[in-house]
């Protein structure tokens, strides 16, 4: 008998959330070589590291369709990940501006609390529930998957509700580092958006300590 093994989850053509679902078809006619919908997680299944964020960015991935590519968030992450060995290379983009189709992950998979780019980068609480049973599904369908790293606090919420744990036995601050019920690895990091950079909240040597303990962890 053959085993059925768990696929990722398909959002692509997910409507659940009017006002992100109405937001989205705008751009679309405003832009329509923008992807400008549900964005698809990024990485191999099969990987030992699931990086979860909070959403697309407007001129990131609900415009290249590839989680942190275009925004000034992934030009910490994806150089972060490189240089511990979890991306081939440093930059998410190509020549044209669009996601770099040279660019593998190895061993990390990347996605997103909420899928679709919520108006002024703001999910409200309903839409992050509503979208969190696309990230349980994909928690499950990584046979060995063993650390998660959440970005931001609404990112590290969403990973706790999809494993039916609450925020007050594991509170969310930068650095941290729980043990699961289930025995994932959770990690945590202040969101590499270009506000937290630019006010100096998040610096690059404080984010690459995350990414650091990870790859140590994984070891």
């Amino acid at each position: 008998m053959t085993s059925l093994r768990p696929q990722a989850p398909d959002c692509s053509r997910c409507t659940l959330c009017p006002r992100l679902a109405d937001h989205l078809a705008a751009i679309r006619q405003r832009d329509p070589n923008w992807h400008a919908r549900a964005v698809p997680s990024f990485g191999p299944l099969d990987g030992r590291l699931l990086v979860v964020g909070l959403g697309p960015g407007e001129r990131g991935a609900n415009r290249t369709g590839r989680p942190f590519s275009g925004d000034i968030a992934g030009e910490l992450l994806y150089p972060a990940l490189h240089k511990f060995g979890f991306a081939s290379q440093p930059n998410p983009l190509d020549e044209t501006g669009w996601a770099n189709p040279a660019m593998a992950l190895y061993d990390c998979r990347i996605t997103n609390a909420v899928r679709c780019l919520p108006p002024q980068n703001k999910p409200v609480a309903a839409e992050i529930r509503q979208c969190n049973p696309f990230l349980d599904q994909e928690i499950q369908a990584m046979p060995k998957l063993q650390a998660i790293l959440s970005l931001g606090s609404i990112a590290h919420q969403a990973v706790l509700w999809s494993q039916q744990l609450k925020l007050k036995d594991y509170p969310f601050g930068h650095g941290c580092h729980y043990v699961l019920p289930n025995g994932l690895q959770l990690f945590s990091s202040y969101h590499c958006s270009g506000y937290n950079t630019r006010t100096g909240r998040l610096t690059t040597a404080a984010f690459e300590g995350v990414i650091q303990a990870i790859r140590e962890h994984l070891q």
